[in-house]
């Protein structure tokens, strides 16, 4: 008898992440406070989130195209993106807001993507979000770290176990009734939400 031959998962043709609440800005502040901050203040929400870096890495290393996208302004975006390094590109601001589908359509055609089948968007933006449900992607919502529970780092961290599991729930209610196939705190729990997301894939399963 012969052993069973392992079906080869289905390939992620690129990854999409928001900028502001995702890879970096942790709580997704700036954009709320660009009347009232220094540029000298605004460079402190340069941070990358919990487990960005290690994602882009291993995004690097598996060969998955991937790019950032947001809507805030040129410079803010500049400042914002710079820890980013070029282990990501950047995205060319769509002059249509989302939630239309236009901005996560030109990050692909930025990177030469093909198809849509095997596109992921990860953000804490439900306005994006919607965006990448409006352009046929898979989705991932990102609950701690996004723009609805909206705290940095610092505050998120001086909550007490209950303040931060009623923040969480909340965030993580509200993404999945947008229609998010996942929902993770940060982007340190991306590995083990993308290995899902292939399993759905190779049950035939699409967004």
């Amino acid at each position: 008898m012969l052993a069973p031959v392992d079906t080869p998962m289905p390939a992620f043709s690129a990854l999409l992440f928001g900028l502001s609440g995702c890879l970096v800005d942790f709580g997704g502040q700036a954009a709320s406070k660009m009347d009232s901050q220094s540029e000298a203040a605004l460079d402190s929400h340069a941070q990358l989130t919990p487990g960005a870096l290690e994602s882009l890495h291993s995004l690097r290393q598996q060969g998955i195209p991937c790019a950032w996208l947001d809507d805030l302004p040129d410079p803010l975006s500049l400042s914002l993106s710079s820890p980013l390094g070029d282990l990501i590109s950047a995205t060319a601001r769509s002059p249509v807001q989302w939630p239309a589908p236009d901005a996560c359509w030109l990050a692909l055609m930025t990177l030469k993507v093909s198809q849509l089948d095997g596109c992921v968007l990860v953000s804490g933006n439900p306005q994006l979000l919607q965006s990448g449900l409006n352009a046929g992607l898979w989705t991932i919502g990102l609950a701690s770290c996004g723009s609805l529970c909206g705290l940095s780092a610092e505050q998120w961290q001086a909550l007490d176990h209950d303040q931060r599991e009623r923040q969480r729930a909340q965030a993580t209610l509200h993404l999945y009734s947008l229609g998010a196939h996942s929902v993770i705190d940060h982007l340190g729990d991306l590995e083990s939400c993308l290995a899902d997301i292939v399993l759905r894939r190779s049950k035939g399963e699409k967004p």
